[in-house]
């Protein structure tokens, strides 16, 4: 306990919050906001059940799976139901993570349990309105394991074959959001269209409500990519720093490509901007300079505004919240443009594009072929989606008997 930093550990404590507030509330209102009336209340029961969920399995195998050294493709079960944590307050002693040497173990495994909670919470979006809850457990449970914690480890954990191949992804945008919005568009594939979709309106239940949770990712993605340092220290204060620049960028960007060609702004597209902002600069935040970051962000808007239209559309996948539009076309070209801005007088490493570009296609494609597999097996074992009448009525009333009056 003497070689433990009580400032790391009090910023590490701090931005573990702040990450958790991005699921809770923060995503579940950015969700519910955009959805119809009718599946306001079961959007947020499946953020918040995938939160819970996970949560428990991050602690039995998942941690264990991403960050104990195992081999370049996964960890081992050495620490299942976290067997090798240790606090001995008599003999001053605590196990620590070589992540983050200086602050407990404790406190380094709850700061990866809040990723491994948001970036399955991610792809609720791209299904929404139309899974069966039921099927939406054991997806959430089986994916946590099978996809998300390989990734992981493939990129952060001891040994990582990414990692150590010089893949940079300083907090997450190709283990959390390229991972999550290819899973986003494999399962929009697969589930099928909504009833209506493309031939009716299919209205946001509240905008406002958008902008909240907007507003709360915004704010907790300081802890994202800050905490991810692992320290208090100017590491931690450029990721910050760079995290708003490409929000504002991203939000402005997205703003004036929008006004430009549908002759005016939109609050909805405001808060997406501001989103894929924060996405590209994601793996960039710790490696680039601030006005690096605003340009990784400026032109995340531009492109997440085509992802959510143009390439939507010839996809053809009825990405219902945009999940691969926003989340998996930034964090793709953010993982790009950290291999071309990468500053060694900032992170101390120089960016590959190649490694990049393997990273991220490495990373998608398992990816796709695991959520599918996943999908496959609950699908021809439960049933993925609601029949026609429970879909008409919402998801709030046919899944949980409840609803908003």
């Amino acid at each position: 306990m003497p070689t433990l930093d009580t400032g790391n550990t009090a910023w590490m404590l701090v931005a573990t919050v702040l990450v958790l507030l991005m699921t809770l509330p923060g995503l579940a209102l950015f969700y519910a906001g955009m959805v119809r009336k009718k599946n306001l209340l079961a959007t947020m029961a499946q953020v918040l059940a995938t939160c819970a969920l996970v949560s428990l399995l991050w602690c039995a195998v998942g941690y264990s799976l991403a960050f104990r050294p195992g081999n370049g493709w996964l960890g081992d079960f050495g620490a299942v139901w976290l067997g090798t944590l240790a606090m001995d307050l008599a003999q001053g002693q605590a196990s620590v993570h070589a992540l983050a040497p200086t602050v407990p173990e404790s406190v380094f495994v709850m700061y990866q349990l809040s990723f491994a909670v948001i970036t399955p919470a991610l792809i609720v979006g791209a299904f929404a309105e139309r899974m069966r809850f039921a099927a939406l457990l054991w997806f959430m449970g089986l994916w946590s394991l099978v996809v998300y914690a390989p990734v992981a480890h493939w990129v952060w954990g001891p040994g990582g074959w990414l990692g150590a191949l010089g893949a940079l992804d300083f907090a997450g945008g190709t283990v959390v959001h390229v991972n999550a919005g290819v899973a986003g568009l494999v399962a929009a594939a697969i589930l099928g269209r909504r009833l209506g979709y493309g031939e009716v309106p299919l209205m946001p239940a509240n905008l406002g409500w958008t902008l909240t949770g907007a507003g709360l990712l915004w704010v907790g993605w300081m802890g994202f990519n800050g905490g991810s340092a692992m320290a208090a220290d100017g590491r931690a204060g450029i990721a910050i720093l760079n995290t708003q620049m490409a929000a504002a960028a991203g939000t402005l960007a997205w703003m004036a490509a929008e006004w430009l060609v549908r002759g005016t702004p939109t609050l909805l597209g405001l808060c997406s901007g501001a989103i894929g902002g924060l996405v590209a600069v994601t793996p960039a935040s710790g490696y680039v300079t601030p006005a690096s970051a605003a340009l990784i962000g400026a032109l995340a808007g531009v492109a997440c505004y085509w992802g959510a239209t143009g390439l939507k559309r010839m996809l053809g996948a009825d990405d219902s919240l945009d999940v691969f539009g926003v989340h998996g076309v930034a964090g793709l070209l953010g993982a790009l443009l950290t291999g071309v801005l990468a500053d060694p007088r900032i992170g101390g490493v120089s960016g590959s594009l190649l490694a990049q570009a393997t990273a991220v296609g490495a990373v998608a494609l398992y990816s796709a072929v695991a959520t599918a597999a996943i999908l496959w097996l609950i699908g021809a074992t439960l049933g993925l989606r609601v029949n026609a009448r429970q879909e008409h009525a919402g998801l709030d009333l046919s899944q949980h008997g409840e609803r908003v009056e």
